[in-house]
């Protein structure tokens, strides 16, 4: 499926009759209605980023659901579309955070290329229809994705911002690793804790204290 240590990782999954039933039903949802992303997307989060070389993850909950915008990663854009509202608010506080200058495109595959896994826990949304696809079975399979990177032995970090992100807090049981939470990006919630947060400053000194490579956040050079 994603061709990378991902498949070893998830091959009871893979290979689950739950699975193949659930994915005939994605499937035919592509087939009937109009779906993103674009199906050979849906897993580009596990493909840019193999379980080995996880060091940071991101939790959205699901995909854009407007035209052009989905590519499998959270929180990101594909190229040349404009940059969504949570995603601006996550520039300003990158920016308030680090004094890293906004980015003019949304596409976080810089951040995905060097370790941080962008991963929603719904990976296929209807066009026009949030949420949509919420409860039809790909909770199963990202939870069981966050099980796996909580017995890694290397430190990792887990963003988690806002509710439905939090409640995979308790997934994350080895002291090992970082947990930093914070209310959502979104402009609705944005102003009751995000800003201020330090999510980046917080998860690179993290890293360096556990001799990890830091992430480099600025994306303008791509």
């Amino acid at each position: 499926m994603i061709n990378n240590d991902w498949d070893e990782v998830l091959k009871v999954i893979w290979e689950s009759e739950g699975f193949k039933k659930f994915y005939h039903i994605i499937e035919n949802e592509y087939q009937t209605k109009t779906i993103f992303p674009p199906q050979d997307h849906i897993f580009n989060a596990l493909k840019l980023t193999p379980y080995h070389n996880v060091k940071v993850v991101i939790v959205g909950q699901d995909p854009y659901h407007g035209v052009g915008e989905a590519h499998g990663l959270s929180f990101s854009v594909q190229k040349g579309i404009k940059v969504p509202p949570s995603l601006k608010n996550i520039y300003k506080e990158l920016y308030d955070d680090l004094g890293i200058t906004p980015y003019s495109e949304g596409d976080l595959t810089k951040w995905a290329t060097q370790g941080v896994l962008l991963l929603n826990a719904v990976l296929t949304v209807e066009k026009d229809k949030p949420a949509s696809h919420r409860n039809l079975g790909w909770e199963r399979l990202t939870d069981y994705i966050i099980k796996a990177l909580n017995q890694k032995k290397e430190p990792v970090v887990f963003i988690l911002w806002g509710n439905f992100a939090k409640e995979k807090k308790a997934l994350i049981t080895n002291p090992i690793h970082c947990i930093i939470t914070s209310p959502h990006p979104s402009p609705f919630s944005a102003n009751s804790g995000f800003f201020g947060s330090k999510p980046f400053s917080k998860t690179n000194e993290f890293l360096k204290k556990n001799n990890l490579t830091p992430i480099d956040w600025d994306l303008k050079n791509n």
